[in-house]
């Protein structure tokens, strides 16, 4: 039978009805979805671009643990890419990391030797360059008094990348380029803005930390800070990220005045999680102590109470996280001083990230250091943030993620995946 004759025709008016019907159905069900799309606000919508993931770790105190046997860095960094020469546990996802500081591990000031090791630990990483890590200098990392400023830290550390030749850091290679200095930087991800300062030395100070062996409190100088304030104040669109080897006061774990020291029978103080040095100024050895040359001033905290609206209980103006090491935690569920690792004030997420070193103790302050870091997750389209903790060694937990720890946090906006 010819399809085109008349005995066809019922049943090609049957099949023509249905395929109508479905056809009907299918653009009501597209029209649908649009609809829903449309009316889904951004933090609810699913990413339509690929997760950021940020590896934040610090205090590796490499040359500290080196005398112990152990690689702090080099382990970490093998661990996070599920290298088979890992002491084992899953493998960190991340895209770029940023190091918080205190990559030595001496008492002193940092010298060459040590900062040849850490290159040669850095050079554990095969999945990722070394320009997907993004750096600052600790207290540890600083250089002495009389010395070239922080000639140690830009010459084998070097976030500019201007001692290639001895850090290996190329700074073409960055993923997102700086703009700044090894004292202060700052770089894009999306609608991300990171602001990096690193730790220095306090020049009203005559005795600094190769003479005290050590010298704890927090400095940055009042370009840095002007300079925070400033980037703050002209970016209110982003979701800015601070970073600095300290955690600012009464934030976190152990950052209160004193609370980096303990007292002995007598009632004197003594080294705690940090190493009592009466010629320094050991009462704010757990923060950001001096800002401008003015000790305990206030001023990060201040500005910071100031900015934040009433009614953005995730963020301060654009600031939405500060992350910080230096103190190192006994524990993921250290809670010293009435304090937590990861705490929410003036709408600002304070993170402690730290620390990798297993063996950079106070000895005889009873205090030991449980090693581990955290991974930061962002996705396209949500103002929220993902925060989850990574133990290195089985000291305290399994190696791998320790879920007890994990939070999410709320950001000011949305974020904003960077273009292709």
């Amino acid at each position: 039978m010819h399809p085109l004759s008349p005995a066809a025709s019922p049943v090609l008016h049957s099949l023509a009805s249905v395929l109508l019907i479905a056809v009907s159905l299918l653009a009501m069900a597209t029209a649908a979805r649009a609809e829903s799309a449309a009316t889904t606000s951004p933090s609810t919508q699913p990413a339509s671009a690929k997760l950021f993931r940020l590896w934040t770790f610090g205090d590796a105190h490499v040359g500290t643990d080196l005398a112990a046997g152990r690689e702090s860095l080099a382990d970490a960094i093998r661990q996070s890419e599920g290298s088979a020469a890992s002491a084992g546990g899953p493998a960190i996802p991340w895209d770029i990391a940023l190091d918080v500081g205190d990559n030595s591990g001496g008492q002193s000031v940092p010298k060459d030797d040590e900062g040849k090791e850490i290159v040669r630990q850095f050079s554990a990483l095969k999945n990722h360059r070394r320009e997907q890590v993004y750096d600052l200098c600790g207290n540890h990392d600083r250089s002495g008094l009389k010395e070239p400023e922080a000639w140690w830290f830009r010459k084998w550390i070097d976030p500019e990348g201007k001692s290639t030749a001895h850090s290996g850091v190329d700074a073409t290679k960055r993923p997102y380029p700086i703009e700044g200095t090894w004292e202060r930087y700052s770089f894009r991800v999306g609608n991300l803005l990171f602001l990096v300062m690193s730790d220095i030395n306090e020049p009203t100070q005559k005795i600094g930390r190769g003479e005290l062996g050590g010298n704890p409190a927090g400095v940055v100088s009042q370009a840095t800070f002007d300079w925070w304030r400033k980037m703050v104040n002209d970016n209110p669109e982003s979701i800015i990220i601070c970073a600095h080897h300290y955690l600012l006061k009464n934030t976190t774990t152990a950052t209160g005045d004193w609370e980096g020291m303990i007292k002995d029978s007598l009632g004197n103080w003594k080294s705690g999680y940090h190493g009592y040095k009466e010629k320094g100024t050991p009462i704010g050895a757990s923060y950001l102590y001096w800002v401008g040359s003015k000790p305990d001033s206030g001023a990060f905290e201040n500005f910071l109470a100031a900015k934040k609206p009433a009614d953005a209980p995730g963020g301060s103006n654009a600031v939405a996280i500060w992350l910080g090491g230096h103190t190192h935690p006994l524990s993921p569920d250290d809670k010293a001083g009435g304090k937590e690792l990861i705490a929410t004030k003036w709408g600002v997420n304070f993170i402690n990230v730290c620390s990798l070193t297993q063996h950079h103790e106070n000895k005889g302050s009873g205090f030991t250091t449980t090693p581990m870091s955290r991974l930061l997750t962002f996705t396209p389209g949500s103002d929220k943030v993902r925060v989850q903790c990574y133990m290195h060694t089985k000291a305290y937990a399994p190696i791998g993620w320790y879920d007890k720890a994990e939070r999410v946090l709320t950001l000011p906006r949305a974020f904003e995946a960077p273009r292709p």
